[in-house]
């Protein structure tokens, strides 16, 4: 994909009269000298993945470090127990958002979006609604443009790594990616989704990227559930037709300018944040004697 702004994405739809999805595609089959048929395949094969990882998902696997497994699990029984807040569709999206953010820390086959760790966030949005409201493959593959799309904006303007640009590169971008698909899913126009997708980068601008003994476990995995909630949160927003009042593009270009004034402590180095508590420091000491 070519586009680095969203408002020519936007303009293109606009202008080709194609729907924003569709867009999305033809760029993608023009940059990559495809063709339709098989870019549709692979972005179906990408759901197919997702839907695999989650159903593959086992409440016994653990990560070699012992720090993360078994979570979704627990949220899915205690959701049954009536334990928790909130309806089954909301505990839903909780414990997908923990299984994918699990099978990723175990070794797992997942699909990163944009990245490993934050593979959780559009898998916990995308499979509890398509369940819910029993939608077609067809359907999702689409918001899956839409969702690659503001994707390709955010990598191409500022950053999609936690290395260059902290958690709010990867969580932040999975969240705004599934916000934006979410709204293309209900329904809501191309400008929606540009206002979902800003909306939800903007709560999570200077989220700093802390793991705990370098490992994309800790709190990574819990953090794929902040973006998928946010997501839904603004999906919902901007599908009630509230705005983002800064525009995707300066929201996306704030986000790369925060990234560059992070501290490398605060940028997947595992020195800052809560890699660097008492308790932190202590688990990273525990895990390099074993």
């Amino acid at each position: 994909m070519s586009y680095y702004s969203v408002k020519q994405m936007l303009e293109d739809a606009k202008e080709n009269k194609m729907p924003l999805w569709e867009t999305i595609m033809m760029d993608d089959v023009l940059a990559q000298h495809s063709s339709r048929e098989a870019s549709l395949h692979q972005m179906q094969h990408l759901w197919e993945v997702m839907k695999t990882t989650s159903t593959e998902y086992r409440a016994s696997d653990h990560s070699h470090s012992g720090l993360v497994g078994g979570d979704s699990a627990k949220v899915t029984e205690a959701a049954k127990q009536g334990c928790l807040i909130g309806d089954n569709f909301l505990n839903e999206i909780i414990a997908e958002a923990l299984k994918i953010g699990e099978c990723n820390a175990c070794m797992k086959r997942i699909v990163a979006t944009p990245t490993a760790g934050s593979c959780g966030v559009l898998p916990a949005v995308l499979i509890p609604l398509a369940k819910k409201e029993q939608l077609p493959d067809e359907a999702i593959v689409y918001a899956l443009y839409v969702a690659a799309g503001f994707g390709q904006v955010v990598a191409q303007r500022a950053s999609i790594a936690g290395a260059s640009g902290g958690c709010q590169a990867e969580i932040g971008t999975a969240s705004a990616m599934a916000a934006a698909a979410l709204t293309a899913l209900k329904g809501g126009s191309s400008e929606m989704c540009a206002h979902a997708c800003a909306m939800a980068l903007s709560n999570l601008l200077g989220l700093v990227c802390d793991p705990v003994a370098g490992l994309v476990e800790v709190p990574c995995v819990q953090r794929n559930v902040a973006g998928a909630l946010n997501a839904v949160g603004a999906a919902n927003m901007a599908l009630s037709g509230v705005v983002c009042r800064i525009p995707a593009d300066e929201v996306i270009d704030a986000m790369g300018e925060i990234g560059d004034q992070m501290s490398a402590d605060l940028r997947e180095t595992g020195r800052g944040g809560l890699a660097a508590t008492p308790t932190g420091k202590k688990i990273a000491a525990e895990l390099l004697r074993h």
